[in-house]
């Protein structure tokens, strides 16, 4: 149980040119975080489904922290959050969103939101952490990664364990009511049972000493 008020960390898009579904969709997930007290974390950009959730957050009155390379920050950054952490690099911003997070929700999204929802995976799979991780399936947007995952389960790649770790609806409350009830199993992906939460190292940080605010 978390010290500090909650804080889930979003995956999404910067794009301007999908379709009102999937900003709609994130601004029904903004509501959706208000409405549940739980605190936004974020790329930090003002374009695509990311603009359309940080604003939707502030809104409706909660708080928004956003992570974002200075390069970035330079060219979309947003201007009106409760909180904007400049770093250095991509890695910095995915170590920061890591450590700042109670838990993670990605939207339909790009290159840079599928890679930020893998290696978020990856580190619940080696057990570097427990933290639930879920998607939002707006239109059936990710059906067809769904089934690849499938395929790598049953050609013997992915441990069907490791695929339950991927909560999926395609409604914002459903979904956060399963991240909230969620309760982790870790299984060692080299076949020795739930061991690893015991024996697995720390994740990847890059704000070790931070307090809970």
């Amino acid at each position: 149980m978390v010290s500090h008020r909650r804080r889930f960390c979003v995956f999404c898009g910067s794009s301007s040119n999908v379709g009102s579904v999937y900003l709609e969709a994130a601004e029904q997930l903004g509501k959706a975080l208000v409405e549940n007290d739980i605190d936004l974390v974020y790329g930090g950009a003002d374009a695509g489904t990311m603009g359309c959730l940080a604003n939707a957050v502030i809104h409706y009155g909660g708080s928004v922290t956003g992570v974002i390379p200075k390069s970035i920050n330079e060219r979309v950054g947003h201007s009106n959050l409760s909180e904007m952490i400049v770093v250095d690099s991509m890695h910095e911003r995915k170590a920061t969103m890591y450590d700042l997070a109670d838990g993670f929700v990605t939207l339909p999204g790009g290159l840079g939101t599928m890679e930020e929802l893998f290696e978020i995976l990856t580190w619940q799979q080696l057990g570097y952490h427990a933290k639930p991780c879920g998607l939002i399936n707006t239109r059936g947007y990710f059906d067809h990664l769904l089934s690849f995952i499938d395929h790598a389960v049953s050609e013997g790649f992915l441990q069907p364990a490791h695929r339950q770790l991927i909560l999926v609806d395609p409604e914002p409350q459903p979904l956060l009511d399963s991240i909230l009830t969620y309760k982790p199993e870790l299984v060692d992906k080299w076949g020795g049972g739930n061991e690893a939460e015991s024996n697995a190292p720390k994740a990847p940080s890059c704000q070790e000493d931070r307090e809970p605010q």
